[in-house]
């Protein structure tokens, strides 16, 4: 899911040179703290019934407060530091599975004592739903449950939902370096979160997105059925393929298709440091660019404002042009040379080398780091983020950008970060009801807007929560209309919520159509069919119609 990792790399690296759309509201805290003591009962209830369900070993996956190893256990895979306040609500439970017996019991005993589950893989999810509930919740944690089994013969892989791409990616390569999986770049995202909502990374261009290559899942629905692909029906395989996570059931595993990679690969990630005038004209230059990239070329562009400045004290934009490219370096200076020569790309900028060994380059690793690092689970930093993003159909006017620039001025040079991704190739190819993900043929390209900083406190928090809301209302008229698109794995709370308990059509399609478009509809009947009682849900749930 998440561009979290690239903010942390990148600010390190800018120091080193040179959060949801509200918090809770106090009311939410309020209820949830009056649910927690009325819950006490149930909380034993709900432990007992777990051991009746399931002895089998149960007790060694359970965790409470009263546990030593609760917080480090809950705190590992969190990483946004506004989830991991002392107000934050915590899990009455969490339960690490180490099989599928332990999540049918947890399913099971949660409806039976009115517990609400959220289920986490990675703990990337942007306004930190895979692990917060305002009301008494259980955590299913997925972090034991990540085998990887690859099949080079059939070119598939199972994978379970607690593994990371970079667990996965690192197991492909362990088999075969001409296999790869089209997936993201931040190394300790969760397969499961990142799959459940679409799955963007950096051959997306060549070959769509990761739930453009799931062949088969296993999933665990609200009676504790066990469905893969066939017993599940297409209905509910399309649907969890890009719908949201924690709406349809748990997934405990999904079967991928791996695509073709060369033996090398060719990268760069070139930084210019301009005056504001000459990065308009650049990055204006490189939305027409991009139109005319080969599809084995996919592009990236990070804009910050730099911490230096001219001589004349004039503030001066920072932009890192990041690229992949499916083949040699000769035939990319080719490309670029004739698509977008305003780079100035020369061949010493660029960088063979095998496909796994780019994964750990794009997750800004230094050069040479051993591949196992992919196999790190550990945060490398925790701070207080907040992003969100917008689907670009039409080059943005320079006067737009110009309007950028001075918003970046308004607040320290390491905190924003812009980040355009170049879409167009075969994502142009694929239908948008192909999968709940609809942004696919008209797209340029995709804006990740986001925000850093390190103090704690609600002074801080309106500081730099009411800048990146300001520079994203000052977006609207350059961006997707009717509606206003969004990408759920960058999920924002900004775009409308569900009621605490059950939510109408109406107002879910608020924050629903701006995800999934036409799709919604879809989904929603999906979510009737297979979870009527609306038993898994979230802020930012699919609701069934059954629901109101």
């Amino acid at each position: 899911m998440s561009l979290l990792h690239f903010f942390n790399m990148h600010k390190t690296l800018r120091i080193m040179n040179s959060l949801s759309s509200s918090m809770f509201p106090f009311l939410f805290l309020f209820l949830f703290s009056f649910s927690w003591v009325a819950s006490a009962d149930r909380h034993e209830d709900f432990l007992q019934c777990l051991h009746y369900q399931n002895s089998n070993a149960i007790s060694k996956v359970i965790y409470t407060p009263i546990n030593s190893s609760y917080s480090s256990v809950l705190q590992f895979s969190i990483r946004n530091g506004r989830f991991n306040t002392s107000a934050t609500p915590k899990p009455l439970v969490i339960v690490t599975p180490l099989n599928v017996a332990h999540i049918q019991a947890t399913i099971a005993c949660s409806q039976k004592h009115g517990l609400q589950i959220r289920v986490r893989s990675g703990g990337h999810d942007y306004e930190g739903l895979s692990y917060v509930a305002v009301i008494p919740f259980v955590v299913v944690d997925l972090i034991n449950m990540r085998t990887v089994t690859v099949d080079v013969a059939n070119k598939t892989a199972w994978v379970q939902g607690g593994a990371t791409l970079g667990e996965v990616y690192y197991r492909i390569a362990e088999k075969s370096r001409t296999l790869a999986f089209p997936a993201g770049v931040c190394p300790t995202v969760g397969v499961g979160g990142h799959i459940s909502g679409g799955g963007t990374g950096m051959i997306m261009r060549k070959y769509g997105l990761a739930v453009d290559h799931i062949i088969d899942a296993q999933l665990i629905d609200v009676k504790g059925r066990i469905l893969d692909r066939a017993s599940m029906g297409e209905d509910i395989f399309w649907a969890i393929r890009g719908g949201g996570g924690n709406t349809f059931g748990v997934v405990i595993a999904w079967k991928l298709e791996l695509v073709p990679i060369p033996a090398s690969v060719t990268v760069f990630n070139v930084t210019r440091i301009l005056m504001k005038e000459d990065a308009t004209k650049l990055i204006h230059q490189w939305q027409y660019a991009i139109e005319k990239f080969d599809e084995d070329l996919f592009s990236r562009i990070f804009i910050w404002r730099s911490a230096n400045s001219t001589q004349e004290g004039k503030p001066m934009i920072q932009a890192a042009f990041t690229s992949l490219f499916l083949g040699g370096v000769d035939r990319l200076l080719s490309y670029m040379q004739e698509s977008f020569p305003e780079l100035g790309l020369v061949k010493e900028d660029c960088i063979e080398m095998s496909w796994i060994e780019s994964t750990v380059y794009f997750a800004q690793f230094p050069r040479n780091t051993s591949l196992e690092v992919l196999l790190n689970r550990s945060p490398r930093s925790t701070i207080f983020f907040k992003g969100k993003t917008d689907f670009v159909k039409e080059p943005i006017p320079k006067t737009a950008l110009e309007g950028i620039w001075e918003r970046l001025d308004q607040v320290d040079a390491e905190s924003a970060e812009l980040q355009f991704t170049a879409y167009g190739g075969k994502m142009n190819e694929i239908a948008e009801s192909s999968t709940p993900f609809p942004h696919r043929a008209g797209t340029l390209y995709q804006i990740h807007y986001g925000i850093s900083w390190d103090e704690e406190g609600i002074e801080a928090y309106a500081k730099y929560i009411g800048w990146i809301r300001r520079l994203y209302s000052y977006m609207a008229p350059y961006v997707s209309k009717n509606p206003r698109q969004a990408y759920v794995n960058y999920r924002d709370l900004d775009l409308g919520v569900n009621n605490l308990g059950n939510t109408s059509y109406r107002q879910a399609s608020i924050w629903g159509t701006k995800y999934f478009k036409n799709n919604f509809d879809r989904l929603v009947r999906v979510k009737t069919a297979v979870d009527p009682a609306n038993f898994f849900r979230n802020e930012q749930s699919i609701p069934p119609l059954s629901s109101w």
